[in-house]
């Protein structure tokens, strides 16, 4: 998902998980939740043309890179309270169990959360490549904002500082939300209610910083429930795609159900065969463009990272040109993101 929505979570998760043993629990929890991301820039971070799709969400959210994420951001924090302690002349001992329960919590909700939706995860790498994909929750969906940062709002100080900090991430999003066209009415109804709810909630001081751990863990659980509730209803949305994949392709029949940013419990269908990929209004060839995938920088990236490659191919006057995509992003004969152009080795 989005750092914002890591971010945010990660921020709830330090609080829920340690409250107050651990000084700035949710800074702590907001960083670390995003630790798989930041850590690409020790992976060769940023990477030239396509090869962002093969890297992005490598070995760091995999299992074995989070473990050492996990193991070394426990030992810098817990070394760096130790020397600030120590020049501050205190004997407090370091909390290592704490510390190690929020940043273990926080690492890990990175690839679960990633893995909810249709981008995927590769959780086995470096020994397996193979990606995964939950199909239940969009790669941006607005409650994953709004949920946590109520509750980190209701459980921060009564001061205009932390205020402006909340409105500087709650003011753009609601605009976000509220005026772009992609959001689903309904979502933009629930958001409208939230803001409400949280305004009122914290001028009427309803928990405050004595009840901040129980109102991040019912944002968490309120977030554990919406993400199961859109797993149950995509059951049924999966076995109709399924079905219909096999009618029209046969057993062999390739099919996912991808979530739709801004519609929650809503999912786009998609089908493919060996030959063809196809949705219910649009069938793109697939050829074998063996070279251009295998001997192309580009081509290799996307050859790794797509779901559903499609291919076509310019044959001109010259070398001939391939145009590769991914079906979940880009469509048809136009451009899109995923959508990467070589000229084919002869």
């Amino acid at each position: 998902m989005d750092n914002l929505a890591h971010a945010l979570v990660g921020a709830a998760i330090g609080r829920a998980a340690v409250g107050s043993r651990v000084p700035r629990a949710a800074v702590l929890g907001a960083v670390a939740a995003n630790a798989p991301d930041w850590a690409e820039v020790f992976t060769g971070w940023p990477w030239p043309g396509a090869v962002f799709l093969s890297e992005h969400r490598g070995i760091t959210h995999a299992l074995a890179g989070v473990a050492l994420e996990i193991v070394g951001l426990v030992v810098v924090l817990g070394t760096g309270w130790w020397w600030w302690r120590r020049r501050a002349g205190t004997a407090a001992p370091v909390p290592w169990g704490w510390l190690a329960l929020l940043v273990g919590c926080a690492v890990l909700s990175h690839p679960y959360m990633d893995w909810q939706g249709s981008y995927g995860w590769r959780p086995f790498l470096p020994w397996d490549g193979r990606w995964m994909y939950g199909d239940l929750v969009a790669i941006v969906d607005p409650l994953f904002w709004i949920v946590p940062l109520i509750a980190l709002s209701w459980g921060g100080p009564r001061h205009w500082r932390p205020l402006l900090g909340f409105a500087l991430i709650g003011v753009p999003a609601t605009a976000l939300v509220l005026l772009h066209p992609v959001p689903a009415g309904w979502l933009k109804g629930v958001w409208i209610i939230a803001v409400l709810v949280g305004v009122i909630g914290w001028v009427a001081h309803w928990y405050g910083i004595s009840g901040r751990r129980r109102v991040a863990a019912y944002a968490l659980t309120l977030l554990a429930a919406y993400a199961g509730a859109q797993g149950l209803v995509s059951l049924r949305a999966k076995a109709a795609v399924r079905r219909a994949a096999v009618a029209r392709f046969g057993t062999d029949a390739q099919w996912a159900a991808l979530t739709v940013v801004g519609h929650p419990f809503r999912w786009q269908p998609i089908y493919a065969s060996r030959d063809s990929v196809a949705t219910p209004r649009w069938v793109t060839a697939r050829p074998a463009v063996r070279r251009a995938l295998r001997d192309t920088r580009d081509g290799r990236a996307i050859g790794v990272f797509a779901r559903f490659l499609t291919a076509a191919v310019d044959s001109g006057m010259g070398s001939p040109t391939v145009i590769l995509r991914d079906a979940r992003y880009a469509r048809g004969p136009g451009g899109g993101w995923a959508t990467v152009t070589v000229a084919a080795p002869r």
